[in-house]
């Protein structure tokens, strides 16, 4: 099921210009590449911020009717009526302000428990990947930004209206990064209706010659739960199960971009998905295409990495450099997935001669070295599992973060299989005080014995150097702010290393399997001096 969208970036522009929802403070520099797209790009869809460094914006939620190229007509959740949101430009040291507008409805009444889910009209935002404050109104997802009541609504209330303010260091990591919801007991059903954007952070990898000649394309790709066109509530543990997956590429299912040969573009990859893993490869039935990948959840690596196959948990990005080969028709291919992610058409006229791709990158991040460790001696360690059947109702199973610092049980004495406290996440307990200027070793891995089964995790506010996989050290190291973890006997298990840095407050580590995450597989960790 595919569809050729033919909008050209210029009438993009102009309709989000008219809508007067953004403020735009400021342009990208003449000469990027987004800005001059060429023929074959430009028919591909982008939001309608995607070529404009954006510092102040206005996002609007609500209810609307959004036509899915591919699918057809959706109600749903959206930020300013599209899916994916705006694509948000900032660059280090700017400041990001944000206004989000509550248009949903009254949250209906919960009688479930903390870890079942609820208040489905209530947000928050969360910036993810983002070296920035969680605290105060930045990147808090502790807050909550709740709709009217309903005796609001018949007094004739205006609608709520909450912001954001991201102070952006000046030495930020250049790379792409991605914001959504993430009000505990909401954030799956929400992110299953495809609310969510994309942020890029411009910098110093943006001015490397051979990236600043190709043509840039922020590919979001989204996982809609749809049931006749709107995204069924989450009425029980298993509810995905009769619910099939929507995957879109900006907002069409199965998107044809076009490619010439010899011409080099550079793929912005977005997993904005919330359930499934995307192992993806660009396959035709004659030969693939190479995935040049220069980036991993925001930071650039020293040189770009060749790649048949390139892994994106539940929440990664990766930046990739695509050259056109062989006239033909590819498919971006994700296993699991019944229908092309996107169709890249090879053709027109070569370029000769052909787009060189870069041979060295100013890397993101310099690495964190063993003998920085502040204690050699201490680890921590994070357990995801699974008990079933612990809890009456429809959402009986526990959704667990085990390891060195759990939750405590009720009952440390009793049945901790049974236990209705023990690993789950509870806001008023902090599992993990972290200090700034240390640096720690972690080790992450999950219980699942399905191999089809993955428990990402995602740590915010600082992203982390992932040394080991499985045991085997990797080389070299690699900086993630999601990992993903695929069950099997034994499930898959990450070392890594992090620094904390900066920024002090409140915030989380969790699943980012989202459905997991709202029924408990989250912890709290609080930033200290």
């Amino acid at each position: 099921m595919g569809e050729s969208v033919g909008i050209s970036r210029r009438s993009v522009l102009k309709a989000a210009a008219a809508a007067g929802l953004g403020v735009a403070v400021d342009q990208v520099a003449a000469g990027r590449a987004a800005a001059a797209a060429s023929p074959a790009a430009a028919a591909f869809p982008q939001s309608a911020e995607a070529g404009r460094r954006v510092v102040a914006q206005t996002l609007d939620v609500r209810y609307a009717e959004v036509e899915v190229p591919g699918y057809g007509t959706v109600t749903t959740r959206a930020y300013n009526g599209t899916v994916p949101g705006p694509t948000l430009r900032v660059r280090g040291g700017d400041l990001l302000r944000l206004t989000q507008v509550n248009g949903l409805p009254p949250n209906p009444p919960h009688e479930g428990g903390p870890h079942t889910p609820h208040h489905p009209n209530s947000f928050n935002l969360h910036t993810h990947g983002m070296h920035v404050s969680p605290a105060g109104e930045a990147d808090n997802v502790l807050r909550e930004f709740a709709p009217r009541t309903a005796e609001e609504v018949a007094a004739g209330a205006p609608e709520p209206r909450y912001t954001t303010v991201i102070e952006v260091p000046a030495d930020h990591p250049a790379g792409t990064y991605w914001y959504h919801p993430h009000l505990h007991g909401a954030t799956a059903e929400q992110l299953a209706g495809g609310l969510a954007g994309v942020i890029v952070v411009e910098g110093d990898v943006d001015e490397v010659p051979e990236i600043r000649a190709a043509d840039e394309l922020v590919l979001c790709i989204n996982e809609l739960k749809l049931k006749d066109g709107k995204v069924p509530p989450f009425s029980s543990g298993g509810w995905m199960s009769g619910v099939p997956s929507v995957f879109t590429v900006n907002g069409a299912v199965n998107p044809t971009l076009g490619l010439r040969p010899g011409e080099v573009q550079r793929w912005r990859l977005v997993a904005a998905t919330a359930f499934t893993a995307l192992n993806i490869e660009l396959t035709s039935s004659a030969s693939n295409l190479t995935l040049h990948q220069i980036a991993q959840d925001g930071v650039t690596f020293a040189a770009p990495v060749a790649r048949a196959r390139l892994e994106l948990a539940m929440g990664n990005r990766a930046d990739v450099l695509v050259l056109g080969g062989q006239p033909g028709r590819y498919e971006l291919r994700a296993d699991g997935v019944a229908e092309p992610l996107l169709t890249v058409e090879v053709a027109g006229e070569a370029v000769e001669p052909p787009m060189r791709l870069p041979e060295l990158l100013p890397p993101g991040r310099p690495l964190i070295e063993e003998q920085e460790l502040t204690d050699p001696a201490a680890e921590r360690e994070v357990l995801f599992h699974v008990d079933p059947n612990v809890f009456p109702g429809d959402f009986p199973n526990a959704y667990r973060v085990l390891g060195s610092h759990p939750t405590p049980a009720v009952d440390p004495d009793g049945d901790l299989g049974h236990d209705p406290a023990y690993g789950l996440f509870d806001p008023c307990y902090t599992n993990h005080t972290l200090r700034l200027g240390t640096v720690e070793r972690w080790t992450v891995r999950t219980g699942e014995t399905s191999p089809f089964l993955n428990h990402p995790f995602h740590l915010h506010t600082n992203q982390f150097l992932v040394t080991h996989r499985n045991g085997e050290r990797l080389d070299p190291p690699v900086w993630h702010d999601t990992v993903g973890l695929a069950g099997g006997q034994p499930g898959e298990s990450v070392t890594f290393l992090v620094r904390y840095q900066d920024f002090t407050g409140r915030t989380i580590a969790h699943c980012h399997h989202l459905h997991h995450e709202d029924l408990g597989m989250m912890q709290t960790v609080d930033y200290v001096r």
